[in-house]
């Protein structure tokens, strides 16, 4: 099996389509299929079925296609890390994040690694950890801060606890106060109040969610389906009120209103992960260590 041939095995997969995928690759299409026919043959089974107009995977294609992706991906990494020079002078950094943390946690961290190491490249995914981990998986990220516990079991990755952070509640100044006016509030005290929303898949969505039901009600919402600027712009315009992380309130401005969770509050936890089989690169190994080490 040769690495050009999963190359152009992948090309066809994800175009459905072998003049596309020789195309795609910089390829004669006989070549190409020349190569796709030889690599059948050495597993001894077909990949692809064959229709006029109508390429599809077989099971046995269906099988090979997130490995050789992992396998592709995998050979990227070495090569960008072969190609790094001395003292980080040249590469990448693929990093994923949940958009909360590239509002509240991230900025200073990144400005401070490009201060030192102003050749390396920062690639940011923003994305649910669902989203994230999937990413992290397949080999299309080298490090994601994403929130614990994860979303399902992931055995091939390791995470590192960075922090634990404090969520509040924003509202706008011109808005009656959350929870009739005390200082702090109760998440019992968001019943009857209404909330500006995250869509699906977001962290804090779901966070919110299961702590109201647990205190007996579900939460009425005047807006959903936003990201975090725009949730944070709803919340200003006086539609609703929103529970969100400390750093990104802080990051917010005058403008809004932030009010502290009750104790026991509520609260979540942030790690970074990356595979386990895999070493990170040598820029995303130093931008992990920032990362564990900002507050030292």
């Amino acid at each position: 099996m040769q690495f050009q041939q999963l190359q152009y095995f992948v090309a066809v997969a994800e175009t459905r389509h072998f003049t596309r995928a020789a195309e795609l690759v910089h390829v004669a299409q006989p070549s190409l299929s020349q190569q796709i026919r030889a690599l059948e043959r050495e597993l001894g089974v077909d990949l692809f079925q064959r229709a006029r107009g109508n390429i599809t995977l077989t099971d046995a294609g269906e099988a090979l296609l997130p490995l050789a992706r992992r396998i592709l991906a995998d050979a990227d990494t070495a090569r960008h890390e072969v190609q790094e020079l001395a003292q980080l002078r040249r590469g990448r950094v693929r990093l994923g994040a949940t958009p909360s943390l590239c509002t509240g946690l991230l900025p200073d961290v990144l400005r401070a690694f490009h201060d030192r190491y102003p050749g390396i490249q920062l690639l940011i995914e923003e994305g649910g950890s669902h989203d994230l981990v999937r990413e992290l998986a397949r080999g299309a990220l080298d490090l994601a801060l994403v929130v614990l516990p994860l979303p399902a079991p992931a055995p091939a990755l390791t995470t590192v606890e960075l922090l634990r952070e404090e969520l509040v509640v924003v509202s706008s100044p011109s808005a009656p106060r959350p929870g009739r006016g005390r200082q702090s509030v109760r998440i019992s005290d968001l019943e009857g109040e209404r909330l500006v929303m995250f869509r699906h898949g977001y962290d804090l969505r779901e966070l919110t969610v299961a702590a109201c039901r647990a205190e007996g009600f579900d939460p009425d919402f005047a807006v959903e389906g936003g990201e975090m600027d725009a949730v944070l712009g709803f919340v200003r315009a006086g539609l609703g009120v929103a529970v969100v992380p400390h750093m990104v309130a802080l990051r917010a401005g005058a403008d809004l209103r932030v009010t502290p969770l009750a104790r026991p509050g509520l609260h979540r936890t942030i790690a970074l992960a990356h595979r386990s089989d895999v070493a990170p690169p040598r820029a995303a190994r130093e931008l992990q260590r920032m990362l564990v080490e900002r507050d030292e």
